[in-house]
């Protein structure tokens, strides 16, 4: 859910975190209910519930987070869930503990996270609302001179404008459908303006990976790509033609997160891994 800023890991269900996910601050979110589910099923029946890995996950070194204006510092929001989930497999599948290793995941879905995962840390990433790579509904990093005469010039509302950014931006905003299975079926008929954005998309993923690379000064184990497009070969290739020479570039399509929430609960349940306590993590609402 959309709490404040939290290292990774999981969470018990408590009532001041229910306070904090019934806020629905800043905004109104789908995972928000997450954890107000899992209490009502779980509290009756006097069982634990938890959270893991939500997307408010902020591990960010903090020179990553400086702008050119101190009011507007990066917030980390990210697809943390899958991030984590995917480096942890990754891990396994090289046979190393999952915090010994710098991978740079790129999860790629409805939205985008590029991030740069440095010995179990989330160190830097693009806000996968704000900035960072255009993705199928969201606009990404645009020209901010721009953007902020087209606030005051386009007559739209400020909700308007954000749903203009996110959720009709991106490819949806060129080819009219954020579905990439259409947009190749655009480019497949020869739409030339389909073809561009869906090689656009890909090129800033890549150009995003490139500076994740530079976040971790080089020392990349894997590039790890993951979510929903992944599935789309041609799209991977598009990235991986451009960043195979940083390092070995993983596949693991899909966002497998409700096993993810699984694998968390089950980690401290077995004693791998020890619960976190919100209220001993927060600092009193920096994203409310």
């Amino acid at each position: 859910g959309l709490v404040e800023p939290i290292p990774g890991g999981t969470y018990a269900v408590d009532d001041v975190l229910l306070k904090r996910l019934r806020m629905g601050k800043p905004w109104e979110h789908a995972s928000n209910l997450g954890g107000i589910l899992a209490d009502a099923i779980c509290r009756p029946r006097n069982i634990p519930a938890f959270i893991v890995d939500p997307v408010a996950v902020d591990e960010m070194n903090p020179a990553a987070k400086v702008t050119g204006l101190p009011d507007l510092p990066k917030l980390s929001l990210g697809h943390a869930l899958n991030v984590k989930a995917t480096v942890r497999r990754a891990a396994k599948d090289l046979g190393e503990p999952w915090d010994s290793k710098n991978f740079i995941v790129a999860h790629i879905g409805g939205g985008i996270t590029v991030c740069a995962h440095e010995k179990g840390r989330m160190t830097d990433l693009n806000n996968a609302n704000d900035f960072g790579p255009f993705s199928p509904e969201r606009a990404g990093g645009l020209p901010a001179g721009d953007l902020l005469r087209f606030c005051f010039e386009s007559g739209l509302t400020e909700k308007e404008v954000l749903r203009k950014v996110v959720g009709k931006g991106g490819l949806a905003a060129y080819t009219g459908t954020s579905d990439v299975r259409e947009v190749k079926a655009l480019i497949a008929e020869g739409d030339e303006a389909a073809g561009l954005a869906y090689e656009a998309m890909a090129y800033s993923v890549a150009r995003e990976i490139g500076a994740m690379a530079a976040a971790l000064s080089g020392k990349v184990d894997a590039i790890l790509v993951t979510g929903g497009v992944a599935y789309d070969n041609d799209f991977v290739a598009l990235v991986q033609k451009r960043v195979q020479w940083i390092a070995p570039v993983l596949i693991y399509p899909g966002e497998d997160e409700m096993p993810a929430l699984a694998e968390g609960a089950f980690r401290v349940l077995q004693g791998e891994e020890l619960q976190k306590v919100y209220s001993e993590y927060i600092s009193g609402g920096d994203r409310s």
